[in-house]
């Protein structure tokens, strides 16, 4: 194929610049590297958003049941998508990000039992529709394997940054719209495969829950950089949800950020809980009950249960009210 058009505007150049900034933080600490448990939660977290994402209604807390082999109450067809896209996160890091067999593959694990033709590339036309009204039509359909491999041999071949080339190859995927269903969840899954393979801390950063987070971005982004057939516009918006995610990890310990905290105190789901808030309260001081829900995807009730617990141990004090409520790291007093 002919080597993708992408426009690097001013503002994606700084983005690469800050992320390289982060990278190099993040793997200087050692937190990310070490702590297995927030690797899990993210990679659960990555799991609960792109299925979001696609109108996945289950909450992490179901999310991480069903991996855990508990009972969850749920649609039947939602909870096949999150046993289905954990297999396909598992082997990540099998995969040959280059290879078309393995992309098959990974759309297997993703569709297995969800669609008839999973693992194939489809034999039909297709169309993302907004109503009654066509957003995007699909490439033909006899074209996708020609234009699925060629896109792939140019990410293999080309001398492109490993973060603009992987939200080309995102891009293009969805542009293409190579499968019946399951394009969005293969395009976000492939542009982490990609740079897991460059930078292995990024096979563990849920991108995909900042992603999630803004979602009518994501498709506006998607519409213009398809309107302008240039994925320029795509690339950026990517960038800024990788650097995002990465601004949202703790690069200290939790016995670090939070003095003399002892974490025999704190149950399980309470830890798992302030790990998912900890990057964001070391990086700003303080928190509010809505962006704490962003971070974990719970509701506002378990939100407020969890940060007046850790108030009444010490970790946090609470400031203002209702709504203007901010809970703030109390320094130097030991729980």
């Amino acid at each position: 194929m002919n080597p993708p058009k992408c426009t690097i505007s001013a503002k994606a150049i700084d983005l690469l610049a800050r992320i390289a900034e982060k990278l190099g933080e993040l793997r200087g600490s050692g937190v990310y590297t070490r702590n297995l448990r927030l690797r899990k939660i993210n990679r659960l977290r990555s799991i609960q958003s792109s299925l979001a994402i696609e109108n996945n209604t289950l909450s992490l807390a179901q999310v991480t049941d069903i991996i855990e082999g508990k009972r969850v109450l749920g649609p039947p067809r939602e909870i096949q998508e999150v046993k289905n896209a954990y297999q396909a996160y598992e082997h990540l890091l099998e995969y040959d990000p280059y290879d078309v067999n393995d992309f098959l593959k990974a759309h297997q694990f993703m569709t297995a039992g969800l669609v008839k033709d999973a693992g194939h590339f489809r034999k039909q036309g297709v169309g993302v529709f907004a109503g009654n009204r066509l957003i995007h039509a699909g490439a033909d359909y006899r074209q996708v394997p020609r234009l699925v491999s060629g896109l792939l041999q140019w990410a293999k071949n080309a001398d492109t940054h490993p973060l603009v080339k992987s939200s080309i190859v995102h891009y293009e995927i969805e542009n293409i719209h190579p499968f019946i269903d399951g394009n969005g969840r293969i395009g976000r899954l492939w542009q982490t495969l990609i740079l897991s393979k460059w930078n292995e801390l990024l096979a563990w950063l849920p991108v995909e829950t900042a992603v999630h987070e803004n979602q009518q971005s994501y498709y506006e982004a998607l519409q213009a950089s398809g309107a302008a057939a240039d994925s320029g516009v795509f690339v950026e918006y990517m960038l800024a949800a990788i650097h995002q995610a990465l601004d949202e990890q703790p690069r200290r310990k939790i016995t670090d950020i939070f003095t003399d905290i002892n974490t025999d105190k704190l149950t399980k789901t309470e830890l798992d809980f302030l790990e998912q808030i900890a990057g964001y309260l070391d990086k700003n001081g303080e928190i509010a009950n809505y962006r704490a829900q962003l971070l974990t995807n719970k509701s506002d009730i378990s939100v407020k249960k969890y940060l007046a617990r850790f108030v009444e141990l010490g970790l946090l004090r609470a400031e203002g009210e209702n709504k203007g409520r901010k809970y703030i790291i109390n320094k130097n007093k030991p729980v």
